[in-house]
């Protein structure tokens, strides 16, 4: 892939195909606006010959064009190579973290050095599972066929024996067991390979056409999110686990030919605020406090059928109780929402907890103090809550999770 066939854009930016200075063509917007209008219109806001993002982070690509989308918080508006190179690493980051992402078989300079967009990862480590299972033998399962024979294998299926062989009594249709290779895992690595022949760099062109090889005597099965269901781990299929969850990634968020033309779409979106509540969670999880227990999402009844949810709970030995609450936007210093603070006030009182944290990522921005809200529940001495930033970037790349989970603890614990 070139690099004239990816753009990169920060969250919140516009798209437009009126933009000479791009390959994003009235195609290419079309056949966005169908994919958003099939979801919801939840990923991007349609405008004038244009497409403006919102707190959805990833990439699109369509046909040949790719369009990265990048997290940012920072007050550098210069929209470099530079910033969007940092940034880049940032999400990848975050991804790795939250374990979206699992490089493990490829180095860190290769990340550096080889790969345009997120997804171009994603596709690489995909071949090499697959090729790491072909290469340990594709394992056999037993299966169900049903066909015409010419002696009874297995049991006579009478319905269709009736209705096949009512001319022709020297055959059987018979249902029977087989064991083969050609099953269910296969078939879902076999349909996402087919998928990414539309889709990857020449690079690996080769490497797909290969594997591809191993699988031609498949049939390509129309696979939806109810085969995934059927699947049953066991200790043989354990290998497969890592395939098997980046082919849903490929099969699940690929949609052919949006607008009638050659350009198929295979995208990946991650919700930027719940991106950043989960890193959060797991380095804090990762580096906490000796004493300390970290739990996400807890989930209490808050009225009728209704639920509270607070991001992260954290306890200690000594029986005290912290909230925090993530968001992924930029607010001044001691300007939290009238409907922020009510959200922290209820989860103090149902978590009974004596503080609590709304965190951001910083800008420019100090920390407020601790203040008091006004009712304090019964054995109780304070109900606080207090805004908190914490920057994500030191220089130009993103800062130690060791720093960042520091950092939080001291905010909130104050030790």
């Amino acid at each position: 892939m070139s690099n004239k066939s990816l753009i990169q854009v920060f969250e919140y930016q516009k798209l437009k195909f009126d933009n000479k200075e791009n390959d994003f063509t009235e195609s290419h917007f079309n056949a966005m606006v169908k994919f958003n209008e099939k979801n919801d219109n939840k990923y991007y806001t349609i405008i004038h010959k244009g497409i403006k993002f919102n707190s959805y982070v990833g990439v699109i690509q369509i046909g040949g064009l790719t369009v990265e989308i990048l997290p940012k918080a920072d007050q550098n508006n210069s929209n470099s190579n530079t910033q969007k190179k940092t940034w880049q690493n940032v999400l990848l980051s975050m991804l790795k973290v939250c374990k979206h992402i699992n490089v493990d078989n490829i180095s860190e300079t290769a990340l550096e050095k080889r790969y345009n967009s997120i997804l171009e990862i994603y596709y690489e480590m995909y071949l090499n599972e697959v090729e790491g299972l072909i290469k340990k033998g594709l394992i056999k399962k037993y299966r169900k066929v049903q066909s015409n024979q010419l002696a009874l294998k297995g049991k006579l299926v009478f319905s269709q024996n009736i209705q096949k062989n009512i001319v022709h009594k020297e055959r059987f249709f018979c249902e029977h067991q087989m064991y083969d290779t050609n099953h269910l895992l296969h078939q879902i690595i076999f349909k996402a390979l087919k998928i990414l022949t539309s889709f990857v760099s020449p690079t690996l062109k080769d490497k797909l056409n290969r594997i591809l090889f191993q699988f031609s005597d498949f049939k390509v099965i129309n696979i939806t999110s109810s085969h995934f269901e059927k699947l049953i781990v066991n200790r043989k299929s354990q290998p497969y686990n890592r395939a098997i969850d980046i082919a849903k990634m490929i099969i699940l968020n690929y949609s052919p030919n949006l607008n009638s033309g050659n350009d198929n779409m295979l995208t990946l979106l991650f919700d930027m605020n719940k991106l950043w509540e989960e890193y959060i969670y797991r380095v804090l999880q990762k580096n906490k406090p000796l004493g300390y227990y970290i739990s996400p999402q807890n989930s209490e009844k808050f009225w009728e059928n209704k639920r509270i949810r607070p991001d992260i709970v954290i306890k200690n030995e000594l029986k005290e109780t912290f909230i925090i609450d993530t968001k992924w936007k930029i607010v001044s210093s001691h300007k939290p929402s009238d409907d922020d603070l009510k959200q922290m006030f209820a989860y103090n009182l149902f978590w009974k907890s004596e503080k609590s944290m709304l965190l951001y990522p910083r800008v420019n921005q100090e920390d407020s103090i601790f203040g008091e809200y006004h009712h304090i529940p019964k054995n109780k001495e304070t109900n606080k809550c207090k805004l908190g930033f914490v920057d994500v970037l030191n220089e130009n790349t993103i800062r130690n999770e060791k720093e960042i989970a520091k950092e939080v603890f001291n905010k909130l614990i104050e030790i």
